[in-house]
């Protein structure tokens, strides 16, 4: 049982840093103002983008940004950190180390 676990843990990491390239890649136009992906970086950055976002879209629905003066923070951002955090934490203690 504990190469499923493993799988699901790799699986995890995997979507763990393409949130953390999602992050990377909504703060490039805010501090380049005239950046556009181009060639490679466009196919990456799409790659990204459809597979972080349906879980976003999904938890936007429930968690919406707070306002915070001229700035909306992105609650839902971290709510699916925090969710895939402790989906990797569940996922050790079941499969990878049984009791």
């Amino acid at each position: 049982m504990p190469i499923v676990g493993y799988i699901i843990e790799w699986i995890l990491w995997l979507f763990l840093l393409l949130l953390i390239a999602r992050m990377i890649l909504s703060w490039v136009p805010v501090l380049v103002r005239d950046w556009q992906p181009r060639g490679a970086m466009l196919v990456v950055a799409e790659v990204i983008y459809t597979v972080t976002d349906p879980p976003l879209r999904f938890l936007r629905k429930f968690l919406r940004p707070v306002r915070l003066g001229s700035v909306m923070l992105d609650i839902a951002f971290m709510g699916l950190w925090l969710a895939v955090i402790i989906l990797m934490r569940v996922n050790t203690m079941v499969f990878i180390i049984p009791r």
